[in-house]
C-alpha cells in the first residue's frame, strides 16, 4: 500500500505566503491498490490574489530595477537577459538608494524592523500575521505561488533540469558531463549517494547524514541536515540532477513556519530547521501517512540553535537558480517571503556594538562547545555570503527597499570589521605585541583592549613569512588565533576577505601542508584544545579530545570548499593535490566523518562510516575541477561598490571618520 504524503503544519502565520486559506477542490487519486485524498494545486485551488496584490512586497518585480542588483557579468544564472543599464534612482546597485540618507544617522542602522512602515509586508508577517487552521499538503510539483504567474518561463517546474536552450542567455551554463571516464572510486560514491537520498510523496527531498548499514544507534544521523545537504546539493546540480535540490528548497522553506516552542519560549520567526526526518504516521483502517517531521534544535544534543540553517539555505538557492537558470523559483511569493523572514532575524537590533552576529557556542558546523560563542569566523562568512546572496535575489520595490538598504549597509560594515581587526600576518602579531592597553580614546591603536599576553607562544613560531589568516573570534579583550578552515574558506569565497588577504590565506595553507592537511584534508580547525585548556573549555567533552572531532580533527567534506576557493584563486594544482590525497583513502575507510590525530593518520575513534556528506563533497571537487567554469557560478568577486558605502556617519557628532579610505587604498593594490 502506498502511503498518502502531507506535511502537516502547525503555523500561526500563513497568510505571509501571500494568500489565506480558502476552499480548494479535491481530487481522489488512484494508484491501483488505494485511494487517497490531495490537494490538488495545479488547477483548481483558488487563491485570494487580492491579499497579494495589496502587499507591496508581493509583487513579481521583472524591469531594470531588479536587475540593477544583480552582480558582474558574468552571473547569468539571475535573469535571460544581463542588463548593463541601470534604473532611475538606483545606480551603482543600491549606493543611491542610501545617498539621502548619509546624513541621518539612524537611517545607517543595518536593522529592518524599525524603520518600516506599518502596511509594508516586514510589518504584517513579522508583528503577527493570520491565525489560520493547519494545512495539509501533499506535494509541490509547479511554481503555482510566482507572482503574476509566468507560464512561458521555459523552464519546466517539475523537473530540475532547467530547459536552459528555451532562455535567452542560459545556454552557455548548460552543464556537460566530464568528458573523461569515472573511475571506480567516484562510481561506488555515486551509488552512495543515490543510496543516501530520502523520499518524500514518492519525490526526493534531501540525503540522510550517514547511511552506515553497522550503525545500530544512527541518533539523528539518519535525519537530512541542511548544512550536510549542501555538498550533496551541488554534486546533483553538477551532474545535471536539479529536481532534489528544488523539492529541499521548498519544503524545508515550509518547514520554516513550523510553530516550535523550547520550554514554554518560541524563537524568532525565520529560524530554519536543523533537520528533518521523514515519519510514517498509521491512520485508520490498515492507512498511513508520511509526515515531514523537523528539528529546530529542541531536540538536538545541547539544544544549540541552528543559526547556520537559514545562511546555507540563501547560498543553496542562489546556487541553484544560478546553476539551472531557473530563475522563476526565487521569484515566487514564498521564496521571497522565507528570504526576508531569514533576513529580518538576521538584521534586528540588539545590543551589539559591531556588525557581527551575535551567536552561542555550538551554533554552526561546530556543534559542540568548543569556545566559539561571540562572532565566530565561521557564522561572520555564511552571514557575508547570504547577505549578498540576497542582494543579487531580492526583488526591489517600495515593500523591500528598506531591507534592501540595510542589507548595503550590513555588508559595508561588515566587511570593513572583518578586514581591518580579523586579519593577522607576521606584521599585524608584531603589531598586536607591542600594543598598549586601557586606551579610552577615539583615536585608540588597541580598540578591543587585547592584551599582547594573549598571543599564543605557538602562533609566534608558526605564522609564516608569506602568509595570513582571519582569526578565528573577536570580542572585547579576546581574540581567538586559532586557524577555522571553513571560515577563512568561505572568507575567501565571498570575498569577505581582500584579494590580498584570499591569496594569503592559500599561502599559509600551502606552508603549512603538513599541519592543516597531513595525510587527509583538512583540519576542522589548528591547533587542537589541550590539557588544561581543553578541559576548561570544552567541559571535558570526551568526543572533542585534542586533535579528534570539532577539536582538531580533520574533516574531509571541507575539501569542495577548499576546491572551490583555489579555482577561484587559481591554484587548480593546490586543490588536485588535496583530491588526490583524499581519492587514495576515503573509499578503502569506507568514506568515514572525520579523521583523528594531529596529521590525520586515523580513523575518527566516534566518526560515522559512509557520511553523505563526505561522499558528496569529494564528487563536488572533482565535477569543480572537471568544470572549473562552473566554479564561477558559486564564488563572488570583489565588489569595489561596498567600499563606497560607509554606514559610519560619525561626521556631525564631531568624532573622526573612520580609515575606510585608508582600507579602499589597501584593497585596490
Amino acid at each position: 500500500m502506498k502511503p498518502t504524503c502531507r506535511l502537516l503544519f502547525s503555523c500561526r502565520n500563513w497568510g505571509i505566503f501571500g494568500f489565506t486559506p480558502v476552499k480548494c477542490y479535491h481530487r481522489l487519486v488512484s494508484n491501483g491498490n488505494s485511494t487517497k485524498l490531495c490537494l490538488n494545486f495545479e488547477h483548481n485551488c483558488q487563491f485570494h490574489t487580492t491579499l497579494c496584490h495589496n502587499l507591496s512586497g508581493f509583487r513579481r518585480v521583472v524591469d531594470d530595477t531588479r536587475k540593477a542588483f544583480r552582480v558582474p557579468s558574468w552571473s547569468l544564472g539571475q535573469s535571460g537577459v544581463i542588463s548593463r543599464s541601470w534604473d532611475v534612482g538606483m545606480r551603482s546597485r543600491g549606493v543611491s538608494v542610501i545617498a539621502n540618507v548619509a546624513s541621518r544617522l539612524r537611517s545607517l542602522s543595518t536593522s529592518v524592523e524599525t524603520r518600516v512602515n506599518e502596511n509594508n509586508f516586514e510589518r504584517i508577517y513579522v508583528q503577527g500575521g493570520i491565525n489560520v487552521k493547519p494545512l495539509v499538503v501533499e506535494r509541490i510539483d509547479k511554481d503555482e505561488n510566482i507572482v503574476g504567474g509566468d507560464e512561458d518561463s521555459g523552464i519546466d517546474a517539475g523537473d530540475g533540469k532547467a530547459n536552459l536552450e528555451n532562455r535567452e542567455g542560459f545556454s552557455e551554463l548548460k552543464v556537460e558531463s566530464p568528458k573523461r571516464e569515472e573511475t571506480n572510486i567516484e562510481k561506488e560514491a555515486w551509488k552512495l549517494l543515490q543510496n543516501a537520498v530520502v523520499m518524500y510523496c514518492g519525490n526526493p527531498v534531501g540525503t540522510v547524514a550517514a547511511n552506515d548499514p553497522g550503525d545500530k544507534q544512527p541518533l539523528n544521523y539518519d535525519q537530512v541536515f541542511i548544512r550536510d545537504f549542501v555538498p550533496s546539493a551541488l554534486a546533483f546540480l553538477l551532474k545535471g540532477e536539479g529536481e532534489i535540490v528544488r523539492n529541499f528548497l521548498l519544503h524545508t522553506l515550509q518547514l520554516q513556519s513550523w510553530e516550535k516552542t523550547v520550554d514554554c519560549y518560541s524563537p524568532g520567526q525565520g529560524l530554519m530547521p536543523a533537520s528533518f526526518k521523514v515519519r510514517t504516521v498509521p491512520l485508520d483502517c490498515n492507512k498511513f501517512e508520511e509526515v515531514l517531521d523537523p528539528d529546530f534544535g529542541e531536540s538536538a544534543i545541547g539544544r544549540v540553535a541552528p543559526v547556520d540553517s537559514g545562511l546555507w539555505w540563501i547560498i543553496l538557492l542562489r546556487a541553484y537558480c544560478k546553476i539551472t537558470g531557473d530563475c522563476a523559483l526565487q521569484e515566487r511569493v514564498d521564496v521571497q517571503t522565507g528570504l526576508k523572514m531569514i533576513l529580518n532575524l538576521c538584521l534586528t537590533d540588539g545590543f551589539d556594538m559591531f556588525p557581527s552576529l551575535l551567536v552561542t557556542d555550538g551554533s554552526c558546523m561546530i556543534d559542540r562547545r568548543m569556545g566559539i560563542h561571540g562572532h565566530p569566523l565561521e557564522i561572520q562568512a555564511l552571514f557575508y555570503s547570504a547577505l549578498r546572496c540576497s542582494r543579487e535575489m531580492l526583488s526591489v520595490n517600495d515593500g523591500s527597499k528598506n531591507l534592501v538598504r540595510a542589507i548595503n549597509n550590513r555588508l559595508s560594515a561588515l566587511s570593513f570589521h572583518i578586514r581591518e581587526y580579523y586579519w593577522v600576518d607576521m606584521k599585524k602579531i608584531n603589531e598586536i605585541y607591542r600594543y598598549k592597553t586601557e586606551e579610552y580614546s577615539l583615536d585608540a591603536t588597541n580598540k578591543f583592549n587585547i592584551y599582547p599576553e594573549q598571543i599564543p607562544s605557538w602562533l609566534m613560531d608558526w605564522i609564516p613569512e608569506e602568509g595570513g589568516y582571519l582569526i578565528g573570534n573577536l570580542q572585547p579583550a579576546h581574540m581567538d588565533f586559532r586557524f577555522f578552515t571553513l571560515g577563512n574558506l568561505w572568507s575567501i569565497v565571498s570575498s569577505l576577505g581582500t584579494p590580498r588577504q584570499n591569496e594569503a590565506i592559500l599561502n599559509l595553507i600551502e606552508a603549512k601542508w603538513d599541519d592543516l592537511v597531513g595525510h587527509m584534508p583538512l583540519k576542522i580547525c589548528y591547533p587542537a584544545l589541550e590539557s588544561e585548556e581543553w578541559r576548561i573549555i570544552t567541559g571535558s567533552d570526551p568526543k572533542n579530545t585534542p586533535w579528534s572531532y570539532h577539536n582538531g580533527g580533520s574533516w574531509p567534506t571541507l575539501l569542495w570548499q577548499f576546491t572551490l576557493a583555489c579555482i577561484k584563486m587559481r591554484k587548480l594544482d593546490l586543490a588536485r593535490k588535496a583530491v588526490a590525497l583524499a581519492e587514495k583513502r576515503l573509499a578503502d575507510d569506507r568514506w568515514p566523518e572525520y579523521y583523528d590525530t594531529r596529521t590525520g593518520r586515523f580513523i575518527g575513534k566516534q566518526s560515522r562510516l559512509y557520511q553523505t556528506w563526505t561522499i558528496a563533497g569529494f564528487l563536488a571537487s572533482k565535477m569543480l575541477l572537471d568544470n572549473p567554469e562552473m566554479a564561477s557560478l558559486l564564488f563572488w568577486d570583489e565588489d569595489y561598490e561596498l567600499l563606497e558605502i560607509c554606514v559610519c556617519a560619525l561626521s556631525k557628532t564631531g568624532r573622526k571618520k573612520c580609515s575606510r579610505g585608508a582600507a579602499r587604498s589597501q584593497i585596490l593594490i
